[in-house]
């Protein structure tokens, strides 16, 4: 069995000192169907196997351990780490050195966040739901006004596996017009194709973010390298991470 854990790193001009990235399925020590580093613990899993996969994460790859793992439930409030940790939240936010903000997904688009001075970041679990309502509008309002902010799309369900129903559509056109050019008609009568990536740059244009990377993976595709709820039902989760050393660790 390889334990190897592999991860996508973010790709940006992000500071130096902001470490972020998604883990993938590759390595871990979990069964299928969760076969890999399932790190979810409300998937079915044996949290045994869990709890070894996440020690696993902070050994392997030389994580502080400051690790809070959130009880997401698709809306949009966010924890202020380490000091206010909601017991329903889908975005983790934090100005403290070495404070891990995570969240978990298997087709919900993770969202990573820092300001251009590397003293501030977050992340965001945004599913369809949480997107349309404002998680990442909500996480943005965290940051300091006067320090631009960066953010990088990590892996989600692409725009060629994503089929919704006309209600999906409607919710988020009625928030943004814009929205009509991020879904295109299905081979399937009354469904749609939705592009996640393009709804969240959208969304992050409209509240002062420009700088956006990201938005190049698909879960649903990539058997491989992630799960995917849609694709599997049983399966297991992917963490996206982010934290920042202070400055004086840097080289």
């Amino acid at each position: 069995m390889n334990t190897q854990i592999e991860v996508v790193e973010v790709n940006w001009s992000g500071p130096k000192n902001v470490r972020a990235f998604t883990t993938t399925r590759r390595g871990g020590v979990s069964c299928p169907p969760y076969k890999g580093l399932n790190l979810g613990a409300h998937v079915g899993d044996d949290l045994g196997l869990v709890n070894q996969n996440r020690s696993e994460l902070l050994s392997q790859l030389q994580m502080p351990d400051t690790l809070i793992w959130l009880n997401q439930t698709h809306s949009t409030q966010v924890a202020y780490l380490p000091a206010k940790v909601y017991s329903e939240s889908d975005a983790a936010f934090t100005s403290s050195p070495n404070q891990i903000c995570a969240v978990l997904t298997a087709d919900c688009l993770p969202v990573v966040f820092t300001n251009r001075s590397g003293t501030q970041v977050a992340v965001a679990h945004a599913g369809w739901r949480g997107l349309c309502n404002g998680v990442l509008e909500e996480t943005v309002s965290q940051f300091k006004k006067d320090d631009p902010v960066i953010a990088w799309l990590g892996p989600a369900i692409g725009p060629e596996a994503f089929e919704v129903g006309e209600e999906v559509r409607a919710a988020f056109i009625e928030k943004m017009t814009s929205a009509e050019g991020a879904f295109k008609a299905s081979k399937n009568t009354g469904k749609w194709l939705g592009n996640l990536y393009e709804l969240a740059r959208q969304r992050l244009q409209a509240c002062g973010v420009f700088e956006i990377y990201g938005g190049d993976h698909c879960t649903f595709t990539e058997e491989d390298q992630f799960y995917s709820y849609r694709r599997d039902g049983v399966t297991g989760r992917m963490a996206t991470l982010v934290w920042f050393e202070p400055s004086s660790d840097l080289s």
